[in-house]
Order: structure tokens, then sequence, then C-alpha cells
């Protein structure tokens, strides 16, 4: 007798859920921990690992887009208790505060999308929602330039991913958020 096909996608779910939740724990510890050791710790075989996970960037990726949920979550609340651009601000600020608790998750992100160039490979995830809900509402309002992407977004605050978490990153942040912020406003019809 064969499974059913939803018990195999349900099993494959929490395969895929294991590995996330073994990851952040251990890419939160040490942004260089091996994959092999992920794979074991979440109690799976390296070809389901690598099915879900072909590489470090995959995994990183996915962790930080898993992780950040709660984050983006954030930008409905935010929109519906303040002004379009103080949402949007204030939404900028719980990012990077997320990312630099998460210092070996920061890290794992710096290395994973150095590679690249960019962030763009975050792709269309709930970050990407989230600042889709906030552009859009600023825009609408006339508080930021009009026509920007969230990718564009994303490179503008690239720079966040290279502040060390054991430093003074909160000014640093502030500062980094603050000159994006203008430059989001410089331009827009409402200004």
């Amino acid at each position: 007798m064969h499974p059913k096909k939803d018990q195999l996608r349900s099993d494959a779910q929490r395969n895929r859920e294991r590995i996330l939740e073994v990851a952040l724990v251990e890419l939160t510890h040490s942004a260089d921990a091996p994959l092999s050791a992920i794979a074991k710790k979440a109690c799976v075989g390296q070809g389901t690992f690598y099915r879900n996970f072909p590489n470090r960037e995959a995994l990183v990726l996915e962790v930080y887009r898993y992780e950040v949920q709660q984050v983006s979550d954030t930008a409905c609340q935010l929109l519906s208790t303040r002004p379009p651009d103080q949402a949007l601000r204030e939404w900028m600020d719980r990012l990077a505060q997320y990312a630099m608790a998460k210092a070996g998750l920061a890290a794992a992100m710096r290395a994973a999308t150095s590679a690249h160039g960019s962030l763009a490979g975050l792709g269309h995830g709930p970050v990407t929602s989230a600042i889709t809900l906030l552009l859009k509402a600023n825009e609408e309002a006339g508080t930021i330039r009009p026509g920007l992407t969230p990718d564009d977004f994303m490179l503008a605050i690239a720079g966040l991913w290279q502040i060390d978490p054991h430093s003074d990153w909160q000014a640093r942040a502030g500062r980094l958020l603050d000159l994006v912020m203008d430059g989001l406003r410089a331009g827009a019809p409402g200004r």
C-alpha cells in the first residue's frame, strides 16, 4: 500500500519546516554553520536537504524570509495606526532591530547576498509584500517619489546588512535609514 499524496506532501512540508527551524538556530549562532550539521540536527538525509535547499544561499534566504514574516506582518499594523511615511520609517527600524538581534543570520545574509551583489534574490516573500504595501501607501499619499520598486528599496537599505551587530549599530542603522527615508521623500509630489 502506497502512502497518499497528501501524506507525502505533509511529510515533505514538516521536513522543510524542521530544516528551517534548525537552520535559524544554527545560523543565528554561527553564520557558517555546516549544512551537513543542519541536516543532521533536522533529522533529514542529505538528499532531502538538497532537494529543499540546493545551496547555502537558498537556505539562508529562505530562513530569512521564514523568520522575518513577523516583522513583515507589522506593516499592516503600522499603516493602520500611523501616517504612511511614519509607518515606513518605523518598519525600517523594526527590520534593523530584527537583523541585529540575529547577528549570525545577518552575517549569513551578508555572505549570501554579496556573491550576487544585491538582495534581489529575496524574490517575492513576506518582506517584498510588506515593502510593496508600504511603498504603495506612501506613493498614494504623495509622501515618497513615485515609481519606486521593492528592489529599489532593498538596494537602498543594503548597507544595513554591512553593519557590525556588535558595534553601536543602533546609531549607525538610524543614520542610514534616515538617509534612505530622506532619499525616498526627495521628489515626492506632496513635499
